[in-house]
């Protein structure tokens, strides 16, 4: 599913047009953003919580040549599912 797909499921359910739920997707994007930049998690009941982890530096080879490089260190986003969409994403493959 693309964001427009999303946005026109999103704006049927709500029964908003598709300017006002994509302007709700805006800043939903653009708080989250926001959060994770300032280094806090953002937790939304029934899906899960966004994060930002740490990766310490790691030494990775390079196959072609067999050189040895460093990886600094970097902060990246996460997401860990609540038990909600752990629970129904299970069903989903126990029913098939």
């Amino acid at each position: 599913m693309n964001s427009k797909e999303l946005i026109t499921t999103l704006s049927k359910q709500m029964g908003w047009t598709i300017s006002e739920t994509n302007e709700v997707m805006t800043a939903l994007g653009a708080t989250l953003g926001e959060r994770l930049t300032d280094n806090d998690s953002v937790s939304i009941p029934g899906f899960g919580q966004f994060e930002v982890k740490k990766k310490e530096e790691r030494i990775t080879v390079n196959p072609a040549n067999g050189k040895r490089y460093l990886v600094p260190p970097k902060l990246s986003p996460a997401f860990k599912p609540g038990a909600t969409l752990k629970n129904r994403i299970k069903s989903l493959d126990e029913n098939e």
